[in-house]
């Protein structure tokens, strides 16, 4: 195995070490009854959300927004006594993972649109010292993954293993600094492919807020929170800790939230589905040029997927095109999906471990949903 593949596994290496060290025998949950209610719930599919929710712990939680022609319905689901039912959590937090990067890429469109950046702006000149091997980055090449950057710093391994249940904890602003400075290097050409990397989308959000001079969380409060009424949205755990829903390790344990530290951008907010509903509609509003520039294709990936800033736009079989992003940290996933045309979409928070073995249900659960909606 090559050096830099073999790095890139590190991360997710540390973590499962963690875990067998933390824990004994695994105990499998006995699958759910189903006590859920069908109430205002839109699509009628109860059925389809038990299946996928019904093999993990007791203490799941999920919340659910639909969207059906731009009008908002919320559903919830929790596991309480081997029993899935039914819950209001429109309004519990979440941590949201990467589909906090969508937002890091919205920030950015505010500047472009202010015509303060542009796209093929290079990073450097907000640095100063001179990137590892004379290397430069632009605000697109960060926001679409086309950067050549890996998915993690190299530094990052040793910090991880300290704290492996808050991994990004310990990775602050120096030790970014000194890995541009001294370690930087490209996994592949520049613009050749899009490759997804935490280090590019924290680098672009770090480069912000030395670009104005702003925390991160006080930009998102400014130009995107504020802006669409996000009012339970936050980079600050202690802000939401009254409605934080507590995240569960993969064998639905209670975890530690996870610190971002200079990687923030992606991955450090915490939201609702009520105020991803708002930050939703306002996608379906062309007005919002900032929202309209992120979905702006800028790199295809093949026949079926391309790239916008921070979105992902997947080209479905009927001719509809979606905008998606999903999330994952250790005690959550997180997926969200959206129709612009016909003003659906699907947004799912859930305290499921990114490292459960059934994550990739959350996704399965969301576009199942969004085929659906499709139909009515």
């Amino acid at each position: 195995m090559k050096r830099k593949e073999l790095m890139a596994k590190v991360f997710v290496i540390i973590i499962i070490i963690a875990a067998l060290l933390a824990c004994g025998e695994d105990e499998i949950p006995k699958p759910a009854e189903n006590g859920l209610e069908a109430g205002n719930l839109l699509l009628g599919q109860t059925d389809t959300i038990f299946s996928k929710l019904k093999d993990f712990s007791n203490g799941t939680q999920v919340s659910f927004a639909f969207i059906h022609n731009g009008n908002v319905d919320h559903y919830g689901a929790i596991r309480l006594n081997d029993t899935l039912q039914t819950i209001e959590n429109h309004d519990k937090a979440f941590e949201l993972g990467s589909i906090t990067k969508v937002f890091t890429t919205t920030l950015l469109a505010n500047y472009i649109i202010d015509s303060s950046l542009s796209l093929d702006d290079r990073i450097n000149g907000y640095f100063d010292f001179d990137f590892n091997e004379g290397l430069d980055f632009t605000f697109l090449e960060l926001a679409n993954h086309t950067s050549g950057l890996p998915s993690l710093p190299s530094n990052i391994h040793a910090l991880a293993f300290l704290t492996p249940k808050n991994p990004y904890k310990n990775y602050d602003g120096e030790k970014l600094e000194e890995y541009l400075k001294d370690k930087v290097a490209l996994e592949y050409e520049k613009g050749t492919k899009s490759s997804y990397s935490n280090l590019g989308m924290g680098l672009l959000s770090y480069t912000l807020t030395k670009y104005s001079q702003k925390p991160f969380g006080q930009l998102l409060e400014e130009r995107i929170f504020s802006k669409y009424g996000m009012a339970s949205s936050t980079t600050k755990k202690e802000e939401v800790g009254n409605v934080l829903v507590k995240g569960l390790d993969d064998k639905g344990r209670p975890t530690p939230n996870w610190d971002s530290g200079a990687l923030i951008g992606a991955g450090g907010i915490y939201s609702t589905t009520e105020d991803l509903s708002k930050f939703a509609l306002a996608q379906f509003d062309t007005l919002n040029r900032e929202l309209v520039l992120t979905r702006r294709k800028t790199f295809t990936e093949n026949d079926s997927r391309d790239v916008g800033l921070g979105w992902f736009i997947i080209h479905r079989k009927n001719g509809a095109k979606w905008y998606w992003h999903n999330g994952g940290t250790g005690g959550y996933s997180t997926s969200m999906v959206l129709d612009v045309n016909t003003k659906n979409g699907v947004i799912i928070l859930s305290n499921i471990s990114a490292f459960h073995k059934k994550s990739r249900n959350v996704d399965q659960l969301c576009f199942s949903l969004m085929d659906t909606l499709g139909k009515e």
